[in-house]
C-alpha cells in the first residue's frame, strides 16, 4: 500500500517559558491528520488566533521539532530523513506565508527570488533556460512576466506579491504547499485570484495545499477536508461543506454563527462569546478545553477531555454530546 503523502500522528508541542523554564505552553496538543498522495486536495486548519494553526504549519515545514508524536512524509519521519531525503522533502514541500510585504528583500528585484532557487536546485542551464522558467512559472499563476520580471518589490500590489511566491513555489513543482494565512492581508478582489491560483495548481498540476486560516468562508469556497482547531486540540473535522453547513460541535457552531450574511435584509447578530487571543494555549486544562463556554456543557466535561467522536461516517467532532449513549437520549 502506497503510504499517504503526509502524515501528522499525535503531535504535541509543548513550549518551555519563565526564568525557570518550568511553565509549559501547550500549543498543540495530540493532533493527527493524514493528507492522500491522490488525487490531490486542499485540507484546512482554521480556528482562531492561538489555536495552534501555525505551530503547526511549523512543524510541518521542519522550523520546529514536535515534543511528542511524529509527522510523516511518504512513510518517512522528517525528524529522522537523511540529508538527500531532507533536500528532496525540502524541495517537494513549500510554503507562502501570511504578509507578502514581509517576505522580500526589497533591495533586489523580483528575479532574484527566482534565480535563488533555479540556480541552488540546477533547474535550469543557462540564461535562456533560466528566463524561460521563470517566465512560464509567472504564467501559470496568471501573471504577465513583463509586468513583474524586473520590478522591485514596491512595485508590486499584494495580490501579486502572494501569486509571485506561489510561482517560485511552483519552480520545483511541490507535491504540497504550506499555505499559512496567505489571503488575510489582502482585499476581496486580490483574496479571490490568490484563491483561484491555488485551485488551478491543485486541479491542473496536482499540488495538494495544507491552507491555514481563521476565514471559514473561504475554507467552505476551496477545501476538501477541514479541521476546525481550538486552543491546540481538534474540536471537529470532516468534509469542508458538512463541517459548515452542518456544525456539530458547540465551537463550530459559534464560529460559523460568526460569519455574517450577505444579505441587507438580515441583521447579522454574530458576536460570540469565544475567548480572546490572552487566554489560550495556557497549561494543560483537565476535561474539556470548551467546557466553560460551552452552553451544553456536563459535568463530564469537566472530568476528562473527551475523544473524537464519530458524527457519521466522514465527520467527527470531540464533544460528549456525540457519545452513544448521550446521541441515544438527544
Amino acid at each position: 500500500m502506497t503510504p499517504p503523502l503526509l502524515e501528522i500522528r499525535s503531535a504535541t508541542k509543548i513550549f518551555a517559558s519563565g526564568i525557570t523554564r518550568r511553565r509549559a505552553t501547550v500549543a498543540l496538543d495530540d493532533f493527527s491528520l493524514t493528507i492522500p498522495g491522490e488525487p490531490a486536495t486542499i485540507t484546512t486548519l482554521a480556528g482562531e488566533s492561538g489555536s495552534g494553526k501555525t505551530t503547526l504549519a511549523n512543524l510541518v515545514l521542519g522550523f520546529l521539532q514536535p515534543t511528542r508524536g511524529q509527522i510523516l512524509y511518504k512513510g518517512r519521519d522528517i525528524a529522522r530523513m537523511s540529508r538527500q531525503e531532507w533536500l528532496t522533502y525540502r524541495r517537494e514541500v513549500q510554503a507562502i506565508f501570511q504578509d507578502p510585504y514581509e517576505v522580500y528583500n526589497p533591495i533586489y528585484k523580483v528575479d532574484h527570488i527566482f534565480r535563488v532557487i533555479i540556480n541552488k536546485f540546477q533547474l535550469a542551464r543557462g540564461q535562456a533556460e533560466t528566463q524561460e522558467l521563470m517566465e512560464s512559472s509567472l504564467r501559470v499563476v496568471g501573471l504577465e512576466p513583463s509586468e513583474i520580471l524586473g520590478k522591485y518589490p514596491h512595485q508590486l500590489s499584494g495580490g501579486q506579491r502572494q501569486r509571485v511566491m506561489l510561482a517560485r513555489a511552483f519552480l520545483l513543482k511541490p507535491r504540497l504547499i504550506v499555505a499559512d494565512e496567505p489571503i488575510s492581508m489582502l482585499d476581496a478582489s486580490l483574496r479571490a485570484m490568490v484563491l483561484d491560483t491555488m485551485m488551478k495548481l491543485k486541479q491542473e498540476f496536482g499540488i495538494a495545499f495544507l491552507y491555514i486560516t481563521h476565514d471559514l468562508s473561504t475554507a467552505y469556497q476551496i477545501s476538501d477536508h477541514l479541521f476546525i482547531l481550538y486552543r491546540g486540540s481538534i474540536a471537529e473535522h470532516g468534509p469542508a461543506t458538512v463541517v459548515i453547513k452542518v456544525p456539530k460541535h458547540p465551537y463550530t457552531q459559534l464560529l460559523v454563527q460568526s460569519i455574517p450574511i450577505p444579505n441587507p435584509q438580515r441583521r447579522w447578530k454574530g458576536v460570540i462569546n469565544i475567548p480572546v487571543e490572552t487566554e489560550l494555549g495556557s497549561t494543560a486544562v483537565v476535561g474539556c478545553k470548551f467546557a466553560d463556554r460551552c452552553p451544553y456543557v456536563m459535568e463530564r466535561c469537566r472530568q476528562a477531555a473527551p475523544p473524537l467522536m464519530a458524527v457519521d461516517t466522514e465527520q467527527q467532532a470531540a464533544c460528549y454530546l456525540y457519545a452513544p449513549q448521550q446521541a441515544a437520549a438527544l
